[in-house]
């Protein structure tokens, strides 16, 4: 996992529409939240996607965007944002190197990993934290330290 104040590494990847986002491009309007996952469709997953979902309001209200990473294609992540009306972007890390920047580790070296980054509009990291098996704990860590 990166440390805190360690600079996030830039990224283009295609969201569930098939348009390209930069996170350069998005942290010029505020932070973001940028969370990675396993697979979509999967119990945690679902979990923590619809928590995001239902906290979606307490972070615009922050001027925070949210992503989702994950290895799953831009069609799955187009289906899994449709069936839970999932109001952010998915984006289509189908090669893992952006998982590889950012340090997220396999558990158990087959299990892609769960962390989560709060990235400041300087493209700094003020918040990490890592969980695979806490889903829920995603939306409740970076909510508590947008609040600070």
């Amino acid at each position: 996992m990166l440390k805190i104040n360690a600079k996030a590494p830039d990224f283009v990847l295609k969201n569930q529409n098939n348009e390209e986002v930069e996170l350069s491009q998005l942290l010029k309007s505020g932070p973001a939240v940028v969370y990675f996952y396993p697979k979509d469709e999967t119990p945690g997953c679902t979990a923590e996607a619809c928590a995001f979902r239902d906290s979606f309001e307490d972070f615009t209200d922050a001027n925070i965007k949210v992503v989702g990473i994950s290895s799953d294609g831009v069609e799955a992540h187009k289906q899994f944002a449709k069936k839970y009306n999932l109001p952010f972007d998915l984006l289509a890390d189908t090669t893992k190197s952006v998982a590889k920047l950012y340090d997220v580790k396999k558990t158990l070296g087959f299990i892609p990993g769960r962390v989560t980054y709060v990235v400041d509009e300087n493209q700094t990291i003020v918040h990490a934290f890592d969980s695979l098996l806490n889903a829920k704990q995603h939306v409740k860590e970076a909510l508590s330290k947008i609040k600070k």
